[in-house]
């Protein structure tokens, strides 16, 4: 009977949850009458946990408890010696947890999870995570690969889930400023868009480490750090960061800014799946005539072209490039010269390009947007260079908590700007091009002991059946392998 009476309780407490703004109603006095101005009262608050407590993850859970109104029941992380000890600081009463499957199982009271783990976890974590009714809040890219970030966004719906994705410039409100400028019909037919980093700004394009597993840190779990991913021996240098720069755990550049880069052109665009990709990428050269090959990590640098079908926002066809390790696009000529373009330096930027002028930005994570337009008249339009924001990362972990109170479909969940709707689609274009940079670098010998590139072509693409059309080899690369007990 007690345990009954327990269940209950949790039962009642996540049905105030979601359905605060009607329960709301029936008290005859105001609650900051009884606790004081401020006060959240325990039965409204969100028992929140996370996935990755540590480096991004610290922040996300510190964003998301939104100065302690929410309530931090437990925290999940592989080496809790490392940053993620700030979280623990933090959160004294959360209890601590290294595999977050067995938190999920033991915490039954937790409502909703923050995802902050290296690529290859996103997809497993949110998965089991959603499958037992967790709101999810998962950092960029939503997933290592195109099939998880489908499958993720059919579970949000099945599955009633309010989601969000952490591209927090998703919710910069200067993105209404070129929004306004697209609608507008400002740039007349817009047909190209260019966009390029500065990353990686990690190693990459090197062979990997040797596993040594004298190495390991005392306090890392490293069988439950790699996770989904094939069995190996420690390997140094890899957690916690560099790890971005191998395809069995990290999505390289692409998969570290594409999502807060890609994000404004195809937002303010409102553009769909691409219907094609192609790429090259940069050769290293240890010895003459004979490119080092290392195709279990990310190149040192790429070019990568999409293409999109005409929407209702762009009108015609739009042709994407992408270029990152320092490789920009040429200056525009109604661009002046001693103007950078995106945002300082030009390290890194969009711009969408129309018949009648150009929009320049920055990269959108929590730097300046600095939106611009120039015009082929020689008039300008400048937002600000600075941003003053009331809160961190523009409110993006908070409006996602005050949408899983509300709610799946309630009009905080609606407003959200990265939900899975959203940054299913968009998740699924940023790994697209990683897609053509491994179909680039299959190879095998032929007879002469020679390696033949069959792969370097223009991929053609069937969103709607997530298929590569003309390269079979290709499809590899929309899912993965994953080891026994991770599965997706």
């Amino acid at each position: 009977m007690k345990k009954r009476k327990t269940q209950q309780t949790s039962n009642s407490r996540r049905t105030f949850i979601k359905n605060g703004t009607i329960a709301s109603s029936f008290f005859l006095v105001p609650r900051h009458v009884l606790g004081g101005i401020g006060y959240t009262a325990p039965s409204d608050q969100l028992n929140l946990a996370a996935i990755g407590a540590g480096g991004k993850g610290a922040s996300d859970i510190r964003n998301a408890s939104v100065k302690g109104r929410e309530r931090i029941v437990a925290l999940c992380d592989v080496d809790f010696s490392g940053s993620a000890s700030n979280s623990v600081k933090a959160f004294p009463k959360a209890k601590l947890y290294a595999d977050y499957r067995e938190m999920l199982e033991k915490e039954k009271d937790i409502d909703a999870v923050t995802i902050s783990t290296p690529d290859h976890v996103h997809g497993p974590a949110a998965a089991f995570a959603m499958e037992r009714g967790k709101h999810v809040y998962v950092q960029k890219p939503m997933t290592h690969n195109i099939r998880e970030a489908r499958m993720l966004t059919e579970m949000a719906r099945e599955n009633k889930i309010v989601s969000q994705m952490g591209n927090q410039g998703g919710s910069n409100p200067l993105l209404g400023m070129v929004q306004k400028w697209v609608d507008s019909g400002k740039l007349g037919k817009i047909s190209k868009v260019q966009i390029w980093t500065n990353r990686p700004v990690w190693p990459q394009g090197n062979a990997m480490p040797k596993p040594d597993a004298s190495q390991k840190p005392k306090d890392l779990d490293w069988d439950l750090w790699l996770g989904p991913a094939e069995f190996k021996p420690y390997t140094p240098n890899i957690h916690p960061f560099n790890w971005r720069g191998w395809w069995d755990y990290g999505t390289g550049a692409l998969g570290d800014v594409g999502c807060h880069l890609i994000d404004i052109p195809f937002r303010t665009l409102g553009l769909k799946y691409p219907t094609d990709a192609e790429c090259s990428v940069s050769s290293v050269y240890s010895q003459m005539w004979t490119a080092d090959y290392h195709p279990e990590g990310c190149p040192p640098s790429s070019f990568i072209t999409l293409h999109f079908g005409a929407t209702d926002k762009s009108k015609s066809p739009i042709e994407m490039t992408w270029s990152d390790g320092g490789i920009r696009p040429s200056h525009p000529d109604i661009i002046p010269a001693d103007h950078d373009i995106g945002g300082a330096n030009s390290a890194n930027g969009v711009l969408i390009i129309g018949e009648k002028g150009i929009i320049s930005t920055n990269i959108n994570d929590s730097s300046p947007l600095m939106p611009k337009l120039y015009m082929n008249d020689g008039s300008t339009e400048f937002g600000p260079e600075t941003e003053e924001n009331e809160e961190p990362e523009y409110g993006h972990q908070r409006k996602w908590v005050d949408a899983c109170k509300a709610g799946f479909k309630s009009p905080e969940h609606l407003a959200l700007t990265s939900s899975f709707d959203y940054a299913g689609p968009m998740t699924e274009t940023v790994l697209m091009g990683n897609l053509a940079i491994r179909s680039y670098m299959l190879g095998r010998e032929n007879s002469k002991g020679q390696m033949e590139f069959f792969a370097r072509k223009k991929l053609l693409w069937d969103g709607e059946n997530t298929r590569i059309t003309n390269l079979e080899e290709a499809n590899q690369f929309v899912g993965r392998t994953y080891r026994k007990g991770w599965e997706v």
